[in-house]
């Protein structure tokens, strides 16, 4: 049986570099930007402005628009599942 990955309802982008990611069963979790900034398609995200006001949910999960235009094929998205199994901001595991 597959498990599915619960939707992501909000995306929260922060000075730091961090995102808060909420999903729609009520876990939050932090992802952290900051060890991929500079490299490869993470280079344009080392503009924080960038960084801040093109952060959104796109193909269902986080991502940032680079286009500026929401076309889902000119993004940097972050698989959705890999967000689900970080730790949860408060420390426990929504089941």
């Amino acid at each position: 049986m597959m498990d599915i990955t619960p939707d992501i309802v909000q995306v929260v982008p922060h000075e730091d570099y961090t995102v808060s990611v909420f999903f729609c069963d009520g876990k939050t979790v932090l992802y952290d930007v900051k060890p991929k900034l500079g490299r490869g398609v993470f280079r344009q995200l080392t503009d924080l402005s960038f960084f801040m006001d093109r952060c959104t949910i796109m193909n269902d999960t986080l991502a940032w628009d680079l286009s500026g235009v929401r076309d889902d094929t000119n993004c940097i998205d972050i698989d959705p599942d890999m967000l689900y199994h970080l730790e949860a901001e408060d420390g426990s595991d929504v089941a």
